[in-house]
């Protein structure tokens, strides 16, 4: 297929997103009503995709409708406000415009010199969450595909600070340095584990937690004690079962005795901070040297978000800058490529810039005090339903469910996962069993509440809970 004309080339473009904006109205309109479970599997999807491909192409619309009519059905409502699954957030409205806007803008978000508008967009997001969380207002803030890519950035900052206070140069790698301890709570995230272990770090060495998953401060200072090595701290803001929060004023002052560098993760719990009402379960976070979070968890926006943020922009930029003849050369100010590992991404700030514009200090607040307060709706409901126990202490949005009977705890995930009004994980946590609901949506209210507890009454009796 040619080119065709410039104006016949516009009006495809113009075809194709009249199809892809039905679509995707016509998915959100039915995220209220349509089990959350996909209808079919990936077997399914590929029976209706998987051909030979042809030597002829297809028209873009064609193409869409082909995609759209055969995904649709494989697809996991995970907008839907009874979602509950992996702290997965929805997309407000103005952020997932905003998207939009990137995807057809198609700016290489690197250098503010080639790219001045989205870099400016994310400079002023940066400045806007920085005030939010409450964290010093000249760190470095860059913008990664998730928590995970945000923790890996961090540690990777981490790593080259603790070695060069020890006189060693990162350049050399660490198999000169000696080794850097690592060290993490009992409940310690496969997020940052897996971050670390990217960065060189290994698998952290855990201190022990407390039944809530809060870092052992004691064991963290035992640890600390035990040699003078290089060391980075990994601390926690939301238990990702829990929701519970480390004492980071205490945990922080025992690093910093120490001079090591505290890291915290903090992909949902983290946003804590912009909420007057709940700033308290982060009290001393503000002291640590780096922090991750994840915009499309408690925030609201779509895929992929996460954000590194740093309190020295200079050691963030010494390690994560990217230099080479054919880059630009700005002065004074890093560009968007120092802040994260890549050269080459969209401009996933953006809809952060969206999402805050839309919103307000507010609406932020307001947001997460929504979250939190359906997760206590949640845990007042299901003390209701006979035979069934919340074992955490709900603190912010995480709800741990169980019966007393392991078996029985695991018939009711998989039986509300295949009814479809809910989708909730299930997990082990403290050697039992759960069915883990995480609220990360912002239009999970009284209404999605009602509707899920019901769902659990009528699994819990459907498998013989009572």
């Amino acid at each position: 297929m040619g080119d065709g004309t410039h104006d016949d080339r516009q009006e495809q473009y113009r075809r194709t997103l009249e199809v892809a904006h039905d679509r995707a109205l016509g998915w959100l309109e039915s995220l209220d009503e349509r089990p959350i479970r996909p209808e079919i599997d990936v077997d399914g999807v590929l029976d209706r995709l998987d051909h030979p491909l042809g030597d002829e192409g297809t028209d873009a619309e064609s193409v869409l409708r082909e995609l759209a009519d055969a995904c649709e059905p494989g697809l996991m409502a995970m907008g839907s406000p009874r979602f509950y699954g992996f702290v997965i957030g929805g997309a407000y409205p103005a952020a997932l415009g905003a998207d939009w806007l990137v995807s057809a803008w198609d700016q290489n978000t690197g250098s503010r010199q080639t790219t001045p508008a989205t870099a400016a967009v994310e400079e002023v997001a940066a400045r806007w969450l920085l005030d939010l969380l409450g964290l010093p207002q000249d760190s470095g803030v860059g913008f990664a595909t998730g928590a995970t890519s945000a923790n890996l950035s961090c540690l990777v900052v981490a790593r080259d600070a603790v070695l060069r206070r020890r006189g060693h140069d990162p350049a050399d790698g660490l198999t000169r340095s000696g080794g850097i301890r690592f060290l993490a709570g009992g409940a310690v995230h496969t997020s940052v584990v897996l971050a670390g272990r990217i960065a060189g770090l290994g698998a952290p060495r855990t201190v022990g937690a407390d039944g809530q998953g809060r870092i052992d401060v004691a064991g963290l200072a035992r640890a600390l004690a035990d040699d003078e090595a290089p060391t980075v701290v990994a601390l926690q803001a939301g238990d990702v079962h829990s929701g519970a929060f480390d004492e980071f004023a205490t945990a922080i002052e025992v690093a910093r005795a120490a001079d090591a560098w505290v890291h915290v993760d903090g992909a949902f719990g983290l946003w804590a901070a912009a909420s007057p009402n709940l700033r308290h379960l982060v009290t001393g976070v503000e002291f640590a040297d780096s922090w991750a979070t994840d915009a499309h968890k408690t925030l609201n926006v779509p895929y992929d978000c996460g954000i590194a943020i740093v309190r020295d922009e200079a050691a963030m930029t010494a390690s994560l800058g990217a230099h080479a003849a054919y880059l630009p050369e700005m002065a004074s100010i890093a560009d968007p490529y120092d802040r994260v590992p890549e050269l080459s991404r969209r401009a996933r700030g953006v809809p952060v810039w969206a999402a805050l514009r839309s919103l307000g200090r507010d609406g932020v607040a307001g947001l997460i005090e929504g979250l939190a307060q359906a997760a206590s709706a949640l845990a007042a409901g299901f003390r209701e339903i006979p035979g069934l126990e919340v074992l955490n202490d709900v603190v912010f949005t995480q709800v741990c469910l169980a019966s007393g009977d392991d078996r029985a705890t695991a018939a009711l995930g998989e039986w509300l996962r295949q009814e479809g009004t809910v989708w909730a994980s299930s997990s082990t946590w403290r050697g039992r069993t759960v069915v883990r609901f995480a609220v990360s949506n912002f239009r999970t209210d009284g209404d999605a509440v009602r509707r899920t507890v019901d769902a659990v009454a009528r699994g819990a009796a459907a498998v013989g809970i009572s």
